[in-house]
């Protein structure tokens, strides 16, 4: 079958009609809650959230992959429904070890990752620490270009280059129930917009309105300066391993605009590169329906599943 009639035939599954799990597993001392579906023989792909979200950003994608493929997502400790543990080290590092330790306890040895925001971050510090596990790539609005970023980082920047009260100032107020709505609408158009959910901020604020939360919130945007001496070992590692790589871009996107996605190119030019030209931060709100044919050719391409996958068992339980 051709890529682009694998791409209509995928498109043809309905989406939503395959059951997402809601579960929980203890590491190292912490309850941290994940979504899972799709049979446990199948195939992995791991879902690290990006900010201000959750697992909960994913909710409609997974049903609609879980009919071939096993699709994981943790919320990180101090977001969504995890614990907030005081001894845990609230930043890249100790999120990518999350991220490890999360991948050992549910014995996942071989996976596809999907980042975006944040998660590009976390994930690709994973796939240096463990290369051999990462089979394939989906990249979505996550940035690893120093050059490229966009006009939103103007505020972050500024208390990069004075921490005053004042700048810090700034970054506080972006921790709020309307810092959140702001994150999710972004710059897409006033038609696209109302496809975005207030769920996302209004129901997320409230789990992350506590002193603790909002300090993990803050304490990230800080660290993002530090994140940058990252970014050539992230571009290094793409070059070195060379991953199955699908680059999916909304270009209406503040932090990341059109040519933080190109500039992946640099490093991976066989990657495969989508753009949806009024598609923001947050394509799987705004654009899944399109999305979806691209991310399950893409998946059973370079993430096949067996053919004696148990299709009539979701994680587990039967249907």
């Amino acid at each position: 079958m051709s890529a682009a009639a694998g791409a209509r035939a995928s498109s043809l599954v309905p989406v939503g009609t395959t059951a997402v799990t809601h579960r929980t597993v203890q590491i190292d001392g912490v309850e941290v809650f994940y979504r899972a579906a799709g049979p446990v023989s199948a195939p992995v792909l791991l879902l690290p959230h990006g900010y201000p979200c959750s697992s909960f950003q994913f909710r409609a994608l997974m049903p609609a992959l879980a009919d071939r493929w096993r699709v994981i997502a943790p919320d990180f400790p101090g977001f969504g429904y995890s614990g907030t543990p005081k001894d845990f080290a609230y930043d890249f590092d100790g999120y990518a070890h999350f991220l490890d330790r999360f991948a050992v306890a549910l014995e996942l040895r071989r996976y596809a990752l999907y980042l975006h925001d944040y998660g590009s971050q976390i994930g690709l510090r994973h796939a240096i620490l463990r290369p051999g596990r990462i089979c394939a790539l989906i990249i979505q609005n996550g940035d690893i270009h120093e050059d490229t970023l966009g006009p939103k980082y103007a505020a972050i920047q500024a208390y990069w280059n004075d921490p005053s009260p004042a700048h810090l100032e700034v970054l506080e107020r972006a921790v709020s129930e309307e810092g959140f709505r702001h994150e999710f609408v972004g710059e897409v158009s006033s038609r696209v917009a109302p496809r975005l959910a207030p769920d996302l901020w209004r129901l997320h604020w409230r789990l992350m309105d506590t002193p603790a939360r909002r300090g993990i919130a803050l304490d990230l945007m800080k660290g993002l300066k530090d994140n940058l001496q990252w970014f050539g070992r992230y571009q290094e590692y793409l070059r070195t391993f060379r991953p199955p790589t699908l680059i999916v871009w909304g270009p209406q996107d503040g932090y990341m605009p059109l040519e933080a996605g190109r500039a992946y190119l640099r490093d991976l030019p066989d990657a495969e590169f989508h753009v949806f030209d009024d598609g923001g931060h947050w394509l799987l709100e705004t654009h899944l329906a399109e999305l979806l044919p691209r991310l399950r050719d893409f998946l059973g391409r370079h993430l096949p599943a067996p053919a004696d996958a148990p299709a009539r068992t979701i994680e587990g339980v039967p249907v």
